[in-house]
């Protein structure tokens, strides 16, 4: 089979987020996904299988386990299909377990569909300290009018909006008390931003090491969540283009572009981004 490794949400090589692209000619059985998955050791691998109607079905797994979306590795397998001439532009059907979602490609630009964004709950005021303490902050490093909420446009992360820049690049994370939040949670992990003013909507840092991810440079589905976030809080306008920067702690700055729709009541969010491939091999 087929297998690549693709940078994701970047224009250029060893930017963004890898992703492992694995392009089966057959089935096959989860433990040997899990196999992979583990042996290339990124954050998430996808399995891609082209439909009969043109379709592609995906399965996402971390060096730990399978998830049920994942952002950036979809922009990835989406850029290499363009790439290898097996999809061209237009809209293609995604099936994945979150959700069934349309790509649009757009030469060298995907934009994908999040599963409807859920507002799942609002953490407590009691709730919060733990939450802060895990990075080495405090509440005083909460912005007014903003308040840690939980989130999801396919999988559930603690959105933790944090005062600034400066906040943001100073927090350090206790993954241990990360890994326990997330599981009494019941949160993939933890979205922390900051407003990025006229540089970009926001900036971001995003922890799931309970999933063996301590940080991930580039997350889809944490900034779609993010946007779904903001537009509750009347921070960005439906149909605008939202960017956000990530990875700025891993030395692999991403920029990750999300627009929200509202169509009277019924919104929808979409997470664009590029991706180039850095490895091919044969497994």
């Amino acid at each position: 089979m087929e297998a690549y490794v693709m940078d994701a949400f970047s224009a250029r090589l060893f930017g963004g987020n890898q992703a492992g692209v694995v392009l089966p000619e057959h089935p096959l059985d989860d433990g040997v996904m899990q196999q992979i998955a583990a042996e290339f050791k990124h954050s998430e691998t996808a399995f891609a299988a082209m439909e009969p109607d043109g379709s592609v079905t995906l399965r996402y797994f971390t060096p730990a386990g399978e998830v049920e979306l994942c952002g950036h590795a979809t922009i990835a397998t989406f850029a290499l299909l363009r790439a290898l001439g097996r999809i061209g532009d237009g809209t293609v059907t995604a099936h994945t377990k979150a959700a069934q979602l349309a790509i649009e490609v757009q030469g060298d630009t995907v934009w994908m569909d999040m599963a409807p964004p859920k507002l799942i709950r609002k953490l407590t005021a009691e709730e919060w300290p733990e939450l802060y303490d895990a990075y080495g902050l405090t509440v005083d490093h909460r912005p007014d009018g903003l308040e840690p909420w939980i989130v999801s446009t396919g999988l559930a992360d603690i959105m933790m909006p944090v005062r600034d820049h400066e906040t943001l690049l100073q927090a350090v994370q206790n993954e241990a008390a990360v890994t326990e939040l997330s599981r009494r949670y019941d949160v993939t992990g933890v979205h922390m931003f900051c407003p990025g003013g006229e540089d970009c909507t926001a900036y971001c840092s995003n922890y799931a090491p309970l999933y063996d991810i301590p940080e991930e440079c580039a997350t889809g589905t944490s900034n779609g969540a993010l946007t779904y976030y903001l537009y509750l809080h009347g921070m960005v306008r439906p149909e605008e283009e939202n960017l956000f920067v990530q990875g700025e702690h891993m030395h692999r700055p991403s920029q990750i572009r999300s627009r929200l729709y509202d169509d009277g009541g019924t919104v929808t969010v979409r997470i664009g981004g590029s991706a180039v491939m850095s490895m091919r091999c044969d497994i």
